[in-house]
């Protein structure tokens, strides 16, 4: 009997998650007022080069986001109530608290267990006064001194949820906001447009110039494929969100057309 219970306890937070994640979606995908991104920076290396930086950071350092949404917003005739930017973002006080690691191998079980233990973590640490959050970005940064390379980013459609993996250095800052911006999608509907295994972007959807003729080298990256293609077998990292631009199929997934 007791057993029971618990099951039918546990069903029913499922199922009130589920319905506060899906009526939160649909409001942030009307896209009839400014989606509202705050950036909750973390020290994830607990470095000093990472501490400095954090200090130093303010709002104008994610304004290119702002800026990347409202240019590709007008490309796809997106008009928010009084002329408003589609997204703006924010920035929260540090977070000491570092966000649980997702499973390495996890099966379904597994993967939904993390979910709901990331979403029970981001509602603890992810909510300040006076800046209300549709989406929370939790920003973690790292020295490249000593981490040259990063954990794989997520961003969390069930939820509005995104754990970025950034470097603390200002000649990253451009690249910070490239991976900022695509798992700020991922959280609104935006499906990844690249291979896995080589982490080249699919064409056609992967692709910002899909009827580019020649086809290579392409010159902006589709924000969802990650890369620029300059040939078949190699794609680059952009330096910044000005060589980006946000595909048909991904305006499909977010609300910008149909």
């Amino acid at each position: 009997m007791f057993k029971k219970i618990r099951i039918a306890v546990l069903l029913l937070v499922l199922f009130i998650v589920g319905m506060n994640a899906w009526r939160s979606r649909a409001q942030a995908v009307a896209w009839e007022h400014p989606l509202q991104v705050v950036v909750f920076p973390i020290n994830g290396d607990g470095s000093d080069a990472s501490a400095r930086y954090i200090a130093g950071l303010t709002t104008d350092a994610f304004k290119p986001v702002d800026a990347f949404m409202a240019e590709q917003a007008k490309r796809y005739r997106v008009e928010l109530t009084y002329g408003q930017a589609p997204v703006r973002v924010a920035l929260a006080p540090e977070v000491v608290s570092k966000p649980p690691p997702p499973p390495e191998r996890g099966n379904v079980l597994a993967v939904m267990a993390w979910s709901l233990r990331m979403r029970y973590w981001a509602w603890k640490h992810g909510d300040v006064d006076g800046m209300p959050a549709q989406v929370r970005m939790f920003v973690v940064f790292h020295d490249p001194a000593t981490h040259p390379r990063l954990a794989h980013s997520i961003g969390l459609e069930k939820g509005l949820i995104g754990v970025v993996n950034a470097f603390a250095a200002p000649e990253m800052a451009g690249q910070n906001n490239l991976v900022i911006a695509h798992e700020l999608l991922h959280t609104v509907g935006a499906t990844d447009k690249y291979d896995y295994a080589t982490n080249l972007p699919a064409y056609p959807d992967g692709y910002a110039e899909p009827a580019r003729a020649p086809r290579y080298p392409q010159t902006t990256a589709e924000i969802m494929g990650g890369r620029i293609p300059v040939s078949a077998t190699e794609a680059i990292i952009p330096e910044s969100l000005q060589s980006a631009a946000i595909g048909e199929k991904t305006a499909l997934e977010i609300g910008w057309s149909k």
